[in-house]
């Protein structure tokens, strides 16, 4: 049985920083393009970042590009999203998601991925 457990939520004034954390259990992550996803309140869930199989390529929404930083650690099963410069509009449920497609594909829509996560809350505020 597989499960994505999210981590490293919380409330940061704005400016700040935090480190999201997604474990993987079930699946081995280097077997899967990963995805972040950024639910806002009473909005869409968007994506925010993706990196594929391979690990090559790595994509990031417009609004996060030098801000926030996707990496993976094959040997803890685990993806993180560095957030750095933190806004009020960064606030929500930050989603971890994965789909078994191979080479350097980064699937951009939420319906592509197949394992999801419970999500982690941000909060940016003063």
């Amino acid at each position: 049985q597989w499960q994505l457990v999210e981590s490293g939520g919380g409330l940061v004034q704005p400016g700040g920083s935090l480190r999201l954390s997604c474990v993987a259990s079930g699946i081995t992550l280097d077997r899967y393009a990963t995805g972040w996803f950024h639910q806002a309140p009473g909005k869409a869930r968007e994506g925010v970042s993706c990196i594929s199989m391979s690990g090559m390529k790595t994509m990031y929404a417009d609004n996060v590009k030098g801000r926030f930083t996707i990496s993976r650690d094959d040997a803890k099963n685990a993806v993180y999203l560095e957030m750095n410069s933190l806004k009020a509009e960064d606030s929500g449920i930050y989603y971890c998601a994965a789909r078994g497609i191979s080479g350097n594909r980064c699937p951009k829509s939420e319906y592509e991925y197949d394992h999801w996560g419970k999500g982690t809350q941000v909060t940016v505020s003063s």
